[in-house]
């Protein structure tokens, strides 16, 4: 019985341990915001989304829908290319897939991780 009660002791410090150290990872990742999640969680309380422009973009291959989007997620639109050549179109499949290659090219709204796949792409 004893050596039943030593075991659970030690099994409840390890998991209150671990808590505390989940605790204060936590609270580092939302101090310090490292991976900038804030300004995606609560866009109007930050001020750079308040002070971003929003400038109209001339690109033919974006809908209004994709524009809007892209400035919530802080792009600058017209650094987005306004012609695909067909190597950039091939390196766009390889790396979204030919569905949602397809999807973006109908209007279906761009993700900050379609950006991110797609960023060596774009350049």
């Amino acid at each position: 019985m004893k050596t039943l009660l030593k075991i659970l002791n030690v099994l409840f410090v390890i998991l209150g341990v671990i808590f505390f150290i989940l605790l204060l990872v936590v609270a580092y990742l939302w101090i310090a915001d490292p991976f900038n999640v804030k300004p995606l969680l609560f866009p109007a309380q930050t001020p750079a989304s308040n002070t971003m422009t929003k400038t109209p973009s001339n690109n033919p291959l974006l809908t209004q829908e994709q524009i809007a989007g892209l400035q919530k997620l802080g792009i600058d639109t017209s650094k987005i290319p306004s012609s695909i050549s067909p190597a950039m179109e091939s390196c766009l499949v390889a790396k979204l897939g030919a569905v949602r290659t397809t999807e973006i090219k109908q209007g279906s709204l761009i993700t900050a991780i379609d950006l991110y796949q797609a960023q060596s792409c774009l350049k």
